[in-house]
């Protein structure tokens, strides 16, 4: 069973969520950003359950065509639309006495959202090309990284439907608010790759290690694991700052974009903590990283320039820049 790990409050309570919704056997509905690992746990919600010894299916919902997702959850039978050459289970039979597990479910098809809405309550449903229906048992634990009520809103997801799926819910935060658990993600990972890849590496040198618990970590804990895999594979740190780099001079090119379902206020606060971001990321690329000197130019303090810079998520040195601050810029 793949591990919740951390030491951090943030995952200490994800961990406790995970183990009271377990034995509540309700529907769960698990929401995050793209690569914190919903996936994770919606394997451990199944594993400590009752239903640990049936199948876990798991149905990644972008993935399959509007036109064949039906079909692929709900199965069909012979002669249903051509090429139906024989009667096949779907995701919902496979899942029988199990868990079936819908990632990304807000990118479900509406005419699909209103047929799972008539599994979670009737607990029946009918095969396609079939009018026969057929008693299931599952239990349903959906994931996504929209805001589904936004969605509900604007006619794209059933309101319905969402009250269903979301009888309990788990929220998993981005990494970047737990920053304090990257050396203990990073340790596995390592410790993984290196088995996997027969390798072995010398730990990581501090300068690095500051860069990563530093870092803003846009594609969270799936972008830890690649860079991770990224320096297994290549044998060297610079692999891992060369990475950074280049996330950071994305990030520093990003464009605001409005969110009409968000007050106002949020939103300003949003686009002006973006642009201060990239300011100061501009300013310290042209002052080759001497924060004095930005400092400086920014016209603000040192110490002023110190806190922008942890609260953009920005490292405090750039180890490719390093030899260019002064003494005492790096003994602190």
């Amino acid at each position: 069973m793949p591990v919740l790990l951390g030491d951090s409050q943030v995952m200490s309570d994800v961990r406790r969520q995970v183990q009271l919704a377990a034995t509540a056997g309700m529907p769960v509905l698990i929401t995050g950003e793209s690569g914190t690992g919903k996936n994770v746990v919606a394997q451990n919600l199944h594993m400590l359950s009752e239903r640990r010894e049936r199948s876990f299916v798991q149905v990644n919902c972008p993935s399959l065509p509007h036109s064949l997702i039906e079909s692929e959850l709900f199965g069909y039978e012979a002669g249903a639309f051509t090429g139906a050459n024989h009667t096949r289970n779907g995701k919902v039979d496979q899942a029988q006495k199990g868990t079936l597990f819908l990632d990304e479910i807000g990118d479900l098809d509406a005419s699909v959202q209103a047929k799972l809405l008539q599994v979670l309550q009737d607990f029946r449903f009918s095969r396609l090309g079939s009018t026969e229906e057929r008693a299931v048992d599952i239990w349903l634990i959906c994931a996504t990284h929209r805001n589904l009520q936004a969605d509900i809103k604007a006619a794209r997801f059933r309101s319905d439907l969402f009250y269903r799926i979301n009888v309990v819910s788990i929220e998993l935060a981005p990494l970047r608010d737990h920053r304090s658990d990257v050396r203990m993600l990073l340790a596995h990972f390592l410790r993984y790759y290196e088995l996997k890849f027969g390798r072995t590496l010398p730990p990581l040198s501090g300068s690095v290690m500051k860069l990563l618990e530093a870092y803003h970590w846009p594609g969270n804990v799936r972008e830890l694991e690649n860079l991770v895999k990224r320096y297994v594979v290549l044998g060297n740190e610079q692999a891992i700052v060369e990475a950074l780099n280049e996330s950071e001079s994305a990030s520093s090119d990003s464009v605001f974009i409005p969110d009409g379902n968000l007050p106002l206020r949020i939103q300003t606060q949003r686009a002006v903590r973006m642009m201060e971001r990239q300011i100061i990321l501009r300013a310290l690329n042209e002052h080759r990283w001497n924060r004095r000197k930005t400092a400086q130019s920014l016209d603000i303090s040192y110490r002023a320039l110190l806190y922008k810079i942890k609260d953009a998520g920005l490292p405090r040195l750039r180890q490719a820049h390093s030899d260019a601050c002064s003494p005492e810029e790096k003994q602190r």
